[in-house]
């Protein structure tokens, strides 16, 4: 079925135009380059996997509860409108917030595509060139698996959120090959990140739980290669460009901050626009939710060198600075070590029941 046929809200024009800018790198030194990165390139080569094989896609999903959500995790929770709803009702707005989270990962992946794209156009390291088109391929596996269960299991796409899309314009349109890395390897599949894990450990349904499992052990390397590259690159900015990035930074932030209250959502079920802002602000739920977002981008700006006193301030204002003291390198390890635990399940569960396959067809044949 055509995505346009399941999209909750008209998304408007079938293409969006970014116009190119900045400058393709071409580097004729093959042999030289750093060990750590192309060790992570290797590991990006061999942890290659197949979403058509990987993921156990007749696993059923009810799309009235595609994730197990907890009524206190909706913003109507509590108010008259959810005391008014039926539970046909109460199923379908479940639905709809399914539906909305995974349409902005579905969205995200395609932009992480394409930035992954132009920094293999615009870097200047042959070896940072070499991890990124392994990038490249990672994220439009995940594209393909969030298209697939949004189309498949949920049957509703949401149109790109307008402040996601804002940043990843911003990211795009500028010339600095370093920009790429910081608005997506660093704010957006940082922040990408923490939502995947926190869906990840809360839902109740293996379909999901396998599909961000495995998506984020990818995204533990984007976002080791995002920190290699530009820590190294930023020690040689001066102060006014250093500044410039952490004005990109602030400014990102607040814009995914605010991307994080599902607005879309309330107002297809009646809610005007501002009681929803105000709905979603008030949710402690959400409120928690929106805060803890932030545990993989704040340790990873100020691992990269990017801690000035604005910086500082905002994310005081944000209430998330005493993130900055998160053990980055720990989450990502957990990332990849609860993925091979689910591959280890998995392959126990199916080799179980092939043994047993067996011991039935052979009590038969004696049976006969």
């Amino acid at each position: 079925m055509p995505t346009y046929d399941v999209y909750a809200d008209d998304p408007g024009a079938p293409l969006w135009q970014v116009p190119a800018t900045g400058a393709a790198r071409f580097n004729w030194e093959y042999d030289d380059g750093r060990e750590r990165l192309l060790a992570l390139y290797q590991k990006g080569k061999d942890k290659q996997w197949d979403g058509q094989r990987r993921i156990d896609w007749d696993l059923e999903v009810d799309p009235y509860d595609p994730l197990g959500t907890p009524e206190d995790a909706m913003a109507l929770y509590g108010t008259p409108y959810w005391d008014r709803m039926s539970e046909r009702e109460r199923g379908d707005l479940r639905r709809h917030y399914a539906s909305w989270q995974f349409s902005q990962f579905l969205h995200g992946e395609q932009g992480a595509m394409i930035c992954a794209a132009r920094i293999v156009e615009s870097v200047p390291d042959m070896d940072a060139k070499f991890y990124s088109a392994t990038q490249t391929m990672d994220e439009a596996r995940h594209a393909e698996i969030y298209g697939r269960f949004l189309h498949e299991k949920v049957g509703m796409v949401y149109p790109i959120n307008d402040n996601l899309q804002a940043l990843l314009g911003d990211t795009l349109r500028d010339s600095r090959w370093d920009m790429p890395y910081l608005g997506m390897q660093v704010l957006i599949e940082g922040l990408a990140l923490a939502a995947f894990g926190m869906i990840r450990d809360t839902t109740t349904k293996p379909l999901p739980r396998q599909i961000l499992a495995y998506v984020m052990q990818d995204e533990a390397r984007h976002v080791a290669f995002g920190r290699m590259a530009l820590r190294d690159y930023y020690q040689q900015l001066t102060d006014a460009e250093r500044r410039e990035r952490e004005e990109f930074v602030i400014e990102g932030c607040y814009l995914m901050r605010d991307r994080l209250r599902g607005v879309e959502v309330l107002e297809n079920f009646g809610v005007p626009k501002a009681e929803a802002e105000e709905l979603s602000e008030r949710s402690e739920f959400l409120q928690l939710f929106r805060k803890l977002l932030f545990s993989r981008i704040v340790p990873c700006v100020k691992d990269i060198g990017l801690w000035g006193e604005r910086l500082q301030r905002a994310y005081v204002d944000m209430g998330v600075l005493e993130m900055g003291d998160h053990n980055l390198d720990l989450l990502m390890s957990q990332d990849e070590e609860i993925a091979e635990r689910l591959d280890a399940e998995r392959f126990a569960r199916e080799e179980r029941e092939r043994v047993a396959e067996v011991t039935d067809a052979v009590r038969a044949g004696a049976g006969d």
